[in-house]
């Protein structure tokens, strides 16, 4: 079992890992796309970053519309940070964890499978190699030389037949959680700088909301930027989608307070 185990985190990593030479050998050519940037916790830190941004500016937007003072909005607003954060931390670290833990679980499956019915566990991985389109004696020398090795046969059979790649024991899900719990709050923390920042020069709440919408829109389109060098997409139209995401969320907010202080009779 334990040599399955390091034969799997062998495979996952060579799955995972950057063909070097490969991308120096393509460099020259021409119109090859752009190259995404890699990291181990993009997922992580985008995703907490936009939800951050969005969540705690429409906070504030409902919050301002409602003529609460600015301080009402620092309690509420890093109170809402710190809770949302924790629960996008611990949600980022379960999920990473269950999927993890699922992983291994199907793996031990195929294993299982490919250990007792190799014939038929062969057979529906040539299958599959056509339906892809590959030639059938092809497909066949393929299957033949990965039934050679059982780890590396487990592993294909698994991304080939049930689209999941093997799990990485490498892979440690609380890093996941503490990543997204620290981009949630750096991210998060931006629209509410206006009313720091601002405290010693002007007590009037709708400048500090208009400094707070202008935070939001840097932190926005800084994050779009980030996405875009991510993904090798254009610039210009990801830093668009993502202050169009955070403009409908903020409007959306704004609307709804003022509308529900209204219907409350409350008086500025």
């Amino acid at each position: 079992m334990a040599e399955n185990t390091g034969g799997a985190t062998s495979t996952s990593r060579l799955l995972r890992a950057e063909d070097g030479r490969g991308d120096s050998e393509r460099g020259g050519a021409r119109g090859r796309p752009r190259e995404p940037w890699k990291g181990e916790f993009v997922k992580s830190i985008v995703y907490a970053g936009l939800d951050a941004i969005v969540t705690c500016f429409s906070l504030i937007s409902s919050i301002s519309a409602s003529r609460y003072s600015s301080v009402d909005v620092l309690v509420l607003g890093f109170s809402n940070l710190v809770a949302d954060g924790i629960s996008m931390g611990f949600g980022d670290f379960v999920s990473s964890s269950t999927e993890k833990d699922v992983a291994a679980n199907e793996r031990a499956v195929t294993a299982w499978d490919v250990t007792n019915h190799g014939g038929n566990e062969q057979e529906e991985l040539l299958r599959q190699y056509q339906a892809l389109g590959m030639d059938i004696n092809d497909a066949t020398a393929v299957v033949n030389i990965f039934g050679k090795y059982k780890d590396i046969f487990v592993d294909e059979k698994m991304m080939a037949h049930k689209g999941i790649l093997p799990p990485d024991e490498a892979d440690e899900p609380w890093k996941n959680g503490l990543v997204t719990f620290a981009a949630f709050l750096v991210f998060g923390s931006a629209p509410l700088l206006s009313f720091i920042i601002l405290i010693p020069f002007t007590n009037n709440d709708s400048i500090k909301f208009v400094g707070a919408c202008i935070l939001s829109a840097l932190a926005l389109a800084l994050l779009g930027m980030a996405k875009a060098k991510i993904a090798g997409q254009n610039y210009a139209f990801s830093m668009a989608i993502t202050l169009f995401t955070g403009a409908i969320a903020a409007a959306a907010a704004y609307t709804l307070g003022s509308v529900l202080k209204n219907v409350a009779g409350v008086q500025d």
